[in-house]
């Protein structure tokens, strides 16, 4: 959807040969899939109604914040940046990632050990939410400052216009002269206006900046894990390590 070149350091699978705008219809039959698989192994079980419920409300909030990502940007693709509030990002960030790159997975591992416990979940859901957001803001600051080979593939948020929590923070911090830089070359493919780009964010000191807001989320989601009654903390601290280890 957003044109992008590789993925996890492999060609995006609309780019292989054949593929195309195919792309499409081949991941909604790995979506229909899950649910023909669910049916066929775990119809009958308890867990079945539980798990079946999570991966369709989950795909329903990633939609919803793919949707609001896709309405940060005007129909000629050109980034809508009245648009890009901190609690718009924060928004898309929560229902784009936040469910799925952790809740998901761990709310699945709860119910097929037979934890249902309602408030187990709750709290859980507040870690996962936690992490999965600082998970994303990290890597919307390693797309710009971050190693290539580390992060797999190329930098594309700023030519691409995409709404990321650099330019979010810009906008709150710019002088009317950045804000008037970010309106003029946000969005644009040419190396001069993406080197400009860069340069405000350093000169407005974003990865200092950033090195608070993670010392802010680390601390937040240590006090979450601690509060956590029934399930066991070292999965919790292991994500931890994973995520809050790596680096620009």
């Amino acid at each position: 959807m957003d044109n992008s070149k590789l993925r996890r350091g492999q060609p995006c699978w609309h780019l292989q040969e054949g593929v195309g705008v195919a792309a499409i219809n081949d991941a909604l039959l790995l979506e229909a899939s899950i649910y023909t698989l669910l049916k066929k192994y775990f119809d009958g079980k308890e867990c079945y109604k539980y798990v079946s419920g999570l991966l369709h409300e989950t795909a329903t909030k990633t939609i919803m914040g793919q949707s609001l990502d896709m309405m940060c940007q005007n129909p000629d693709g050109s980034p809508r940046l009245d648009a890009f509030t901190m609690n718009r990002y924060q928004t898309i960030v929560k229902y784009k990632s936040g469910y799925t790159l952790l809740l998901l997975p761990v709310g699945l591992a709860m119910y097929l050990s037979n934890r249902y416990d309602p408030e187990e979940h709750r709290q859980v859901e507040r870690i996962c939410i936690e992490l999965g957001n600082f998970y994303q803001l990290q890597n919307d600051v390693m797309d710009c400052f971050g190693d290539r080979e580390l992060i797999g593939k190329e930098s594309t948020d700023i030519q691409e216009g995409k709404c990321s929590w650099l330019v979010a923070e810009a906008l709150e911090r710019a002088t009317p002269a950045g804000k008037k830089l970010l309106k003029e070359h946000y969005g644009k493919a040419n190396q001069n206006s993406i080197q400009m780009v860069q340069q405000l964010y350093t000169d407005l000191d974003l990865p200092t900046v950033f090195a608070t807001v993670e010392e802010e989320s680390f601390n937040k989601v240590c006090s979450l894990i601690e509060e956590v009654k029934g399930v066991p903390h070292e999965l919790f601290s292991r994500l931890v390590a994973t995520i809050y280890g790596r680096h620009i």
